[in-house]
């Protein structure tokens, strides 16, 4: 008998992933469909579409859909043995969200193996292209939803997060106010990672704690869904998106569809997906207490957190491994890009260079420090290039190695400043 692995799926915004794991955590396979270069019909950029307002950005359900197909087939054609799976489960792009049109689950549960699936679901959803996380077309609803609750605090205390233009809710308000009749026609609203969840169970799977906890509509104390915050988006809305469970229900058995075309077994499970963040926590292994930093374009930070105390900035989300604790997502605009540029300025563009000054100047920079913004940054919300010297005085520009820590090193205090404010404890 083959020896046992498990499959885990990643939809991002560029791409498909998978990759599959024997017992030992060992990979034994992996593969990706990128959206742009192997569905080129679908004319995405960036696996998205920008329209003309330059604020609503959407991508294409149909292709997710596909890519699933493309890669499945992939895999079927090298020999790759499914009946050796015995579970799977994945990630979803976070604030992406799928409408499914009244009947859909009839069709998703009956598909025939004989079609890809694309091909049986094409007329299953009532908005063709979803909206996802980089969209900032909402900013009318984000304002309706905080004065709804009693203000951007409140809405903090109550979903983690003050009302955010991507979140969820938000976007399901927009569809709501301009296409009535389009919200409803709509059975089901599912969050990128519960679709891709539904895909493989054949029925609507549910909304996980962690990525539902990115919506501003889930009360992230009780795990259920705020009544206050649903009516201020949309009428009947609880009943549309179902009840929300654990990041790790095993949700069960894989639909007969992919036994039927792939050979998978009728017994592998599926267990919940949730939002890349999440997953990231998860994936990494972090435990009370920890910390991790995401250094990339935008800097992102991750933390376990026992008591949090939600603001205005940054994100609380519910814990993927265990519910009865939290997650704190502090994301930093102005990362990768902002080190890159002080590198070129005072490094002639060596990372090598940059790194010997770095190492050249004392911690604490004999008191000098700086705050770089070249845009306007997220948390805090602030622009521009702030330099202070030892005695505190604003000053115009430091010495290049000066720079160099001072960039460093504010950019990491920044990072603790804010994580304390959401109750990270920094332990002594």
């Amino acid at each position: 008998m083959a020896a046992p692995c498990y499959l885990g799926w990643d939809f991002s915004t560029q791409q498909l992933k998978v990759i599959a794991i024997d017992e030992q955590l060992r990979v034994i396979y992996e593969d990706n469909v990128h959206f742009d270069k192997d569905l080129p019909e679908f004319k995405t950029q960036g696996g998205v579409y920008i329209h003309s307002d330059r604020l609503t950005i959407t991508s294409p359900v149909l292709m997710w859909v596909k890519a699933l197909d493309l890669i499945l087939e992939k895999m079927k054609s090298l020999g790759f043995n499914f009946s050796q799976v015995r579970a799977l489960s994945g990630a979803g792009q976070q604030h992406g969200s799928v409408y499914w049109k009244k009947g859909s689950v009839q069709i998703l549960k009956n598909a025939s193996s004989e079609l890809p699936l694309h091909q049986s679901l094409k007329a299953c959803f009532s908005v063709s292209n979803s909206p996802i996380w980089m969209d900032s077309s909402t900013a009318s609803q984000c304002s309706t939803l905080e004065k709804a609750v009693g203000g951007a605090q409140h809405l903090a205390s109550i979903t983690g997060s003050r009302a955010y233009e991507r979140f969820t809710g938000n976007q399901i308000a927009k569809i709501y106010s301009q296409n009535p009749e389009v919200y409803m026609e709509t059975e089901r609203i599912s969050l990128v990672s519960s679709f891709a969840a539904s895909l493989f169970l054949g029925a609507y799977a549910p909304i996980d704690y962690s990525d539902g906890s990115g919506m501003n509509l889930l009360q992230i104390w009780k795990k259920v869904w705020s009544v206050s915050c649903l009516d201020a988006c949309a009428p009947g809305l609880e009943e549309k998106l179902g009840c929300p469970v654990p990041s790790h229900s095993v949700l069960g058995p894989i639909s007969p569809y992919y036994s039927q075309r792939y050979g998978f077994s009728p017994d592998c499970k599926i267990v919940a997906f949730t939002g890349d963040n999440p997953a990231s926590l998860a994936g990494m292994r972090l435990q009370e207490g920890d910390i991790a930093i995401s250094l990339g374009t935008s800097d992102t930070l991750f933390l376990w957190i026992q008591e949090p105390t939600p603001a205005l900035e940054g994100h609380i989300l519910c814990n993927p491994v265990d519910s009865q604790t939290y997650m704190a997502l502090l994301c930093f605009k102005n990362g990768s890009l902002m080190r890159e540029r002080i590198r070129d300025d005072c490094a002639s563009g060596s990372w090598d260079e940059f790194s010997k000054a770095l190492s050249s100047t004392v911690a604490g920079n004999d008191g000098n420090l700086g705050f770089y913004f070249d845009v306007m940054e997220i948390t805090p919300e602030a622009v521009g290039i702030h330099r202070f010297n030892r005695d505190n005085q604003k000053v115009s520009d430091f010495p290049k190695e000066v720079e160099i820590r001072a960039l460093i090193e504010g950019q990491f205090m920044a990072k603790r400043i804010h994580a304390e404010k959401l109750g990270y404890k920094v332990s002594k």
